[in-house]
């Protein structure tokens, strides 16, 4: 198994567990939510398995926690068996789901019998009565028809237990002499129906809405659950090790069913009847921004709620002390990674920049992690370790590099004197 299928499954399993670790549950309430999720179907990383047991959610949470909530803990062990073959192949696996199709009334022992007459198990496998038993309800579980859902109105119980979070289509601005349709990117606390932060942009883009995001949580804190949409950008590894590692549980809605999201979704509505709507069409970005900024202060933070009867901001201050403050090093959770090579020269490229890693680093693949605004700023890591930020290539320097047999880098301390030249036409006095 690879190291990415590895922090793949890591980051999926956090996933599973970030809801039971980030809410304050009773035992029965912790149960049922744990039932609930081994009811549910999962696109799990590395397996075509949809199912996961409530023993199998228990141990993930016992480790994470023991572990000091490390990430880390979440990764697949190796297994004890590594390059030995299991139990029953996949191929003695399909013929007895093949069978067991053909035949539905066929008793199990009968099943594994046939499989042996018609020479369908593969040479030197047995295929034990209770291992057909278990192939077959996990076959019959995964074909099960799904259920009608419960849907119940719900709002959290403290300020920054939940965040949902939307894009609205807005406005056009003037940017360049031309009109460009803007995005509004907006968060809402469901407990206090504050806005952390809501701004125009002029792409729903993931990039987009991370810079709304982290002006977000400076602003108001970490909340504990993140409730999105089922978009791909909200899909991304990007977001999910950015959540991952400031303990913030990521939720995703279901496909087509955006109920869920009401609350923003009635908050849009009434941006678009409020704002929106007696805005002036020349407005630049900057000024439609900054319009809005003063509008959620004068018309939406501090007026009467209708549906908690009291002001999103009174509501939101009212238990201050469940919030928890940005980490001071924000901007490092924010980092994108990227892997390469490290060249022969010394040099990685990313977007184009060239960049000189450390010698030992040479022909090694390395971890690079670097913040989007702040390009030229990279770290590189090899086997978990930092080696440091990398520096930007100057072809001009290394033109005056020194190299030694040693591979070791001494810039020559000569310099060259430059002097006019003359014409060869010209008079010597």
């Amino acid at each position: 198994m690879d190291k990415k299928l590895r922090e793949d499954i890591a980051l999926f399993r956090y996933g599973v567990i970030s809801e039971l670790v980030s809410s304050r549950l009773d035992p029965g309430e912790l149960t049922q939510l744990i039932t609930n999720k081994s009811e549910q179907r999962w696109h799990i990383p590395g397996t075509s398995r949809t199912r996961i047991s409530t023993s199998t959610i228990r141990r993930w949470l016992r480790l994470y926690e023991n572990s000091g909530r490390d990430l880390a803990s979440l990764y697949p062990a190796k297994r004890c068996d590594h390059g030995s073959n299991r139990s029953v192949d996949e191929e003695t696996i399909a013929a007895l789901v093949r069978l067991r199709k053909q035949k539905p009334k066929l008793p199990v022992n009968r099943l594994i019998e046939e499989l042996g007459d018609k020479n369908l198990l593969t040479p030197g496998v047995h295929l034990s009565l209770s291992t057909a038993y278990r192939i077959l309800k996990r076959e019959a579980d995964q074909e099960a028809p799904s259920t009608k859902t419960d849907r119940r109105r719900y709002e959290a119980q403290f300020p920054n237990d939940i965040w949902q979070s939307d894009v609205m289509h807005g406005p056009r601005v003037m940017v360049d002499g031309r009109q460009r349709k803007t995005y509004l990117i907006a968060f809402l606390d469901d407990h206090s129906r504050l806005i952390p932060h809501g701004e125009f942009f002029l792409s729903e883009r993931l990039a987009s809405w991370l810079i709304a995001f982290r002006q977000a949580l400076l602003t108001r804190g970490l909340p504990r659950k993140l409730y999105v949409d089922n978009g791909a950008a909200f899909r991304s590894r990007h977001l999910e090790r950015i959540c991952a590692s400031l303990g913030i549980a990521l939720i995703h809605s279901a496909p087509y069913t955006p109920q869920g999201r009401g609350k923003i979704e009635r908050l849009f509505r009434t941006v678009r009847s409020r704002f929106v709507q007696h805005l002036d069409t020349s407005l630049t970005l900057e000024e439609i921004n900054r319009h809005f900024h003063q509008w959620l202060e004068t018309d939406y933070q501090h007026k009467i709620h209708s549906a908690t009867s009291m002001t999103p901001f009174n509501r939101f201050t009212a238990h201050i002390e469940m919030v928890r403050a940005a980490p001071a090093n924000l901007e490092d959770h924010f980092r994108k990674e990227v892997r390469r090579r490290v060249n022969r020269d010394r040099v990685v490229t990313i977007d184009g920049r060239l960049f000189e890693a450390p010698t030992q680093l040479i022909g090694e693949r390395v971890r690079l992690m670097f913040d989007e605004q702040k390009p030229h700023q990279v770290e590189v890591f090899f086997k978990d370790q930092s080696y440091g930020m990398l520096t930007p290539v100057d072809l001009g320097v290394n033109c005056s590099v020194k190299r030694d047999k040693n591979s070791g880098e001494v810039l020559q301390t000569t310099q060259r004197v430059w002097q006019q030249g003359q014409l060869p036409f010209t008079k010597k006095e």
